[in-house]
């Protein structure tokens, strides 16, 4: 079982179906799919049992490789750097944990991430390796994640996000805005801009939606509250910087910048409010989590 494996159970799997190739075994394969990983690291991998069939077996490495199959096998990543934040377990029953993630730490593996992630972090901490984020934050962003914690109830709440019946409050602290009437309401078209990972507004139909309303307004900066209505990447960093308005501590919009040492992206996941689909009970969490004091 390989109990010793730092990582191997507080990080799901990744999954990859076989794809037709040239390839006899599944060392050769697999060197193929990914050349930035080097082949005496594959060949550990295998011998540690970190490769494994759909059922969750150990394979060596000169398995066959079988076209259409599927295989898990677990990211590593190495001198993973510590993220030196802490998460909260706020709430947890038979279906639903909710956690409040701090600044900085990404939702899920990727990057240089792995175990520092939210996810890796609250599975070493529950013992829990079926749970799953039912939604994302960006990394910079703070506030309340919500993650299902069996299969079997899933795609109830999985569908509470598809179908836009979850009200998300967000809190951000942004240059004050006194020439707009409140609450604003900020209607465009988001589409990939340049370079990739930046999202842009253009002409079209409006995909994504944000009501606007204030706080606090005293100063140059001022307290928002955000409600989006839709959920397109980096929907509010957008709409804010469109504004005038670039949410403090922002990287990406409208000019990458570096945030300020000690203050962060100030976007807060502040609030989740829905109606349960197994019982119809009203739910509300609250994040525990505070904005940086202006």
């Amino acid at each position: 079982m390989h109990s010793s494996d730092p990582i191997r159970g507080h990080v799901a799997a990744s999954r990859l179906q076989l794809a037709p190739g040239p390839w006899a075994c599944l060392l050769d394969g697999l060197c193929a799919r990914f050349p930035q990983i080097d082949r005496a690291r594959w060949q550990d991998r295998f011998a540690r049992g970190r490769v494994l069939d759909a059922q969750g077996r150990a394979l060596p490495a000169d398995a066959p490789w079988r076209v259409g199959s599927e295989i898990q096998y677990f990211r590593e990543v190495a001198d993973e750097p510590v993220i030196p934040v802490r998460e909260a377990i706020l709430y947890v029953d038979d279906h639903l944990l909710v956690a409040d993630k701090p600044h900085f730490l990404p939702v899920t593996p990727a990057g240089p991430y792995v175990r520092q992630t939210l996810l890796a972090r609250l599975v070493a901490r529950t013992g829990n390796p079926a749970l799953v984020p039912l939604h994302r934050l960006d990394r910079l962003t703070a506030g309340l994640v919500l993650f299902s914690t069996r299969p079997g109830t899933r795609d109830a709440y999985q569908r509470l996000f598809r179908e836009r019946r979850i009200a998300k409050v967000y809190e951000a602290l942004a240059p004050a805005l006194p020439g707009l009437t409140f609450p604003h309401h900020r209607h465009s078209r988001l589409v990939p801009g340049e370079p990739f990972f930046r999202m842009a507004e253009a002409g079209g139909e409006p995909n994504a939606r944000t009501r606007i309303e204030v706080i606090e307004a005293s100063g140059a900066e001022w307290r928002y509250r955000l409600h989006p209505e839709t959920g397109r990447k980096h929907q509010l960093r957008v709409h804010m910087a469109a504004l005038g308005a670039p949410i403090l501590g922002d990287d990406l919009y409208p000019q990458p910048s570096e945030p300020l040492p000690g203050r962060p992206l100030q976007l807060l996941a502040q609030a989740l409010a829905f109606d349960d689909p197994l019982t119809g009970q009203p739910r509300r969490f609250t994040s525990q989590l505070a904005l940086a004091p202006r």
